[in-house]
């Protein structure tokens, strides 16, 4: 148990010198960044790459995620001003992303009533669209590049939904406790469910993506040196394989969602930490406060009246 407690506290203290030592030495971890999807020049851009790989879901990198919000709420207790400030930021981000990201349910909606009039009216094989340059593609690949359009939605949605109140949840409990027990739960949930489901989440879903971008396929398993050794035969391989022989070649995209989906959710999950304690706090007049949630019309709060 002492030796856990030590292991803890050593890896806080570190956190602060390697979050130093990363932003000081660029060059040792972002190196290859010019060379995306090219070949990489030298040994030194390779290595940068694998130790960029094993860094993203190391425990050293963990410690410096936990060590900056621990910092933020530290301050955050002293000046409330300052939590706030986390606060209106980190919901105006999830908010800005994901209003621009809804925006893709329309696209999506439009680009199949074209693939059926495509596909049923004028019989055409393939879609071409582009403004001076053409990008010509089966039909059945519009078809399932249509599901990149629903992850958007998903991933970069998700937060934006919870800060409008938007998810569906059922509280027989915590709608008959009292203000202070309700931003209680709020804050236990905060650490004991949102925070670890998107830590395991992201440190799946890192090496799930890397594995598809280059080889040889790095793995979780695998210590530095063993990488850096890899990294000697190190070269891009993104994947474009599609589930059918026309069909949609770009499902490395879906694990990049996946890891932004986990950053967000992690970064709301401060958020609503914060939110919660600044609430319980300052009572139930300080619910919803600088909450920036989408007000509808009087025409389309009719509408959803009568649909309801």
């Amino acid at each position: 148990m002492l030796d856990a407690i030590v292991w803890f506290f050593t890896n806080i203290a570190m956190s602060f010198y390697n979050l130093a030592y990363a932003i000081t030495h660029p060059g040792q971890w972002l190196s290859w960044v010019p060379y995306i999807n090219q070949t990489l020049p030298e040994t030194s851009h390779k290595e940068a790459l694998m130790r960029f790989i094993f860094y993203g879901a190391s425990i050293e990198f963990f410690f410096v995620v936990f060590t900056s919000f621990l910092v933020l709420v530290v301050i955050g207790l002293w000046r409330n001003e300052f939590m706030w400030g986390c606060v209106r930021g980190l919901e105006g981000f999830a908010n800005f992303v994901g209003r621009i990201a809804a925006w893709a349910g329309l696209i999506m909606v439009m680009q199949q009533i074209i693939i059926i009039f495509m596909q049923r009216i004028f019989a055409r094989a393939e879609i071409s669209m582009g403004f001076g340059m053409s990008f010509s593609k089966d039909i059945s690949w519009w078809a399932e590049e249509l599901k990149l359009y629903n992850a958007l939605v998903v991933a970069l949605c998700v937060t934006y939904t919870f800060v409008q109140g938007g998810h569906v949840r059922v509280d027989l409990v915590y709608s008959a406790v009292s203000h202070r027990t309700k931003k209680t739960i709020d804050m236990v949930g905060s650490l004991l469910f949102m925070m670890p489901v998107a830590v395991l989440t992201w440190l799946y879903g890192w090496f799930f993506l890397w594995r598809h971008l280059v080889v040889p396929n790095p793995s979780a398993s695998d210590a530095l040196d063993k990488l850096l050794l890899k990294s000697r035969a190190l070269r891009w391989n993104i994947e474009t394989i599609g589930f059918s022989p026309n069909g949609f070649n770009a499902y490395f995209l879906f694990k990049i969602l996946l890891c932004t989906f986990t950053a967000m959710v992690f970064l709301q999950a401060i958020a609503f930490f914060m939110r919660s304690y600044l609430e319980r706090k300052e009572g139930p007049e300080s619910e919803g406060k600088y909450l920036d949630k989408d007000v509808l019309g009087d025409e389309d709060a009719e509408l959803v009246a009568n649909i309801h």
